[in-house]
């Protein structure tokens, strides 16, 4: 039964002090015996400033913090999951990439974010995430984590279904939701979609959360959650702190939730109209 760590975090717009964080914080959850850290969407940057925050934004070729946590991985022995972070495309944009580090391995394993937030919220918050990323296009598992077989998406990913139908084809144990909602679409949305994933794949949701005030005057909503195939919140970390949560998986209870109601096996394709 492996246990897992999520990194609440409160990041900022200095990229140093945000790898510091999580460095600090993967040993310490190599201390606690976890075999596995998640951290949040855009972990390393979180700056609504663009032209401020384009100085800090490279490829992740020359990204210094990439050889960094792959480093930081081999000498935890923690497998760490990061959120996302900002690189830069050759075609002028960027690419929120989500990156899976395994102790030992040169390079990680990476998800592009596929939907862009672009919305106009009844707050009076605007955001246009396609003025600056470009979507990724790929769906992407990763066998032999230390949670079984495990699914990526990132943040407003969760907000569509066909994404999620697709990893559950692939008979995912567990899919991480790194995310940076913001504090009115976490309080409407945030819990349920997240246990509704949980129960369509029946896998394991791991969702580490940015929480709080940010330097960039955004807030978010936190309250990371790992969430079980029945839909059982088994971790929910708060809407008021950063810090380390510490959540044990049963990876046992996925077969037995599976025979329960065998949804994954009796899914039919619906025709298009």
């Amino acid at each position: 039964m492996p246990k897992i760590a999520l990194f609440q975090m409160t990041s900022g717009i200095d990229p140093e002090a945000n790898c510091a964080a999580i460095e600090q914080a993967a040993r310490a959850a190599a201390g606690e015996g976890a075999a596995m850290l998640f951290t949040p969407e855009m972990s390393l940057l979180l700056d609504r400033n663009r032209a401020r925050g384009a100085g800090h934004i490279v490829s992740q070729a020359q990204s210094p913090f990439v050889p960094r946590l792959a480093a930081l991985a081999t000498e935890t022995g923690v497998t760490i999951a990061l959120g996302s972070m900002a690189v830069a495309l050759d075609n002028g944009k960027n690419a929120n990439r989500s990156m899976v580090f395994a102790p030992g391995a040169a390079e990680p394993v990476t998800y592009d974010k596929i939907h862009m937030f672009d919305v106009d919220l009844a707050s009076g918050e605007s955001w246009r995430e396609s003025n600056a990323y470009e979507p990724g296009r790929e769906v992407v598992t990763l066998d032999d984590t230390p949670v079984g077989r495990l699914g990526l998406a990132v943040c407003y990913d969760l907000r569509f279904p066909a994404l999620f139908g697709a990893l559950g084809d692939r008979a995912c144990d567990c899919l991480t939701v790194p995310a940076a909602f913001t504090r009115p679409t976490g309080a409407a949305h945030w819990h349920v979609m997240l246990r509704a994933r949980a129960i369509e794949a029946q896998a394991f949701v791991i969702a580490a959360a940015q929480v709080g005030h940010h330097a960039d005057g955004r807030e978010t909503y936190g309250h990371s959650l790992v969430v079980d195939p029945w839909g059982e919140v088994l971790l929910d970390m708060g809407g008021e702190a950063a810090g380390l949560g510490y959540c044990d998986i049963d990876l046992a209870r996925i077969s037995e939730v599976r025979a329960q109601v065998p949804a994954l096996a009796n899914r039919r394709e619906i025709a298009k109209s």
